[in-house]
């Protein structure tokens, strides 16, 4: 049941959003008062949420299929919507023997910039969230599959100087604010990260040949 009116009226479609961030997002627009429709190619998961959340309705789609996404823009220029993508921290920064991962979260972030210019005429704004460490399913799952998940998991919640991995609602709450009241922002990236980005660090690895300058005597 909806505790709040930030969104109230108003119809919300999220993608992704039988578990994880895109339902962490759900939760927090049906919170906020809007109407929402999660659409996920996950069917049994995206029937649980709905079971879950009274008023959230489920309808089984995959945005990679141009029949299930076609209508969505042009509806979009009519009611003068907006849209968020979710991107990635690393698509910014890079990370470690994951090229296609890094590109593809990249592309999120300059397509996102490059629409924004585009529908803005249309009075349809364009943001997205790059979140960093979010405890997850996937992230759960991520250290289940390697030899040592407790100080995989130790490793990613020491990475944010906060000291923790974000939580999905944290990544709804930001989603909400750029809906609702960040009327004047478009083709923004909004860093979620617990500051895992900032500060100077060791990068070489162990056993990189390193040039370490000489101090004078």
């Amino acid at each position: 049941m909806a505790t709040g009116t930030r969104y109230s009226g108003k119809v919300v479609v999220v993608t992704g959003g039988a578990r994880g961030i895109g339902a962490g997002i759900v939760r927090a627009f049906m919170d906020s008062g809007a109407q929402v429709v999660i659409c996920d190619k996950d069917e049994s998961g995206g029937r649980a949420l709905e079971r879950e959340l009274p008023g959230a309705v489920f309808i089984l789609c995959d945005v990679t299929q141009e029949d299930d996404v076609k209508l969505a823009l042009p509806h979009l220029r009519k009611s003068q919507g907006n849209i968020i993508n979710i991107s990635s921290l690393v698509g910014a920064i890079g990370q470690a023997q994951a090229v296609p991962y890094v590109a593809s979260k990249g592309a999120v972030t300059a397509m996102t910039k490059a629409l924004a210019l585009d529908e803005s005429p249309h009075g349809v704004r364009v943001n997205c969230i790059s979140p960093g460490n979010i405890w997850t399913p996937l992230w759960e799952e991520l250290a289940a599959s390697t030899p040592d998940p407790r100080a995989t998991i130790l490793e990613g919640t020491l990475a944010q100087p906060l000291g923790r991995m974000g939580q999905p609602a944290e990544v709804g709450a930001a989603a909400v604010f750029l809906a609702s009241e960040a009327n004047f922002c478009t083709g923004i990236e909004l860093f979620l990260t617990g500051g895992a980005e900032l500060g100077f660090g060791r990068k070489a690895r162990r056993g990189t040949p390193v040039d370490v300058p000489d101090i004078p005597s």
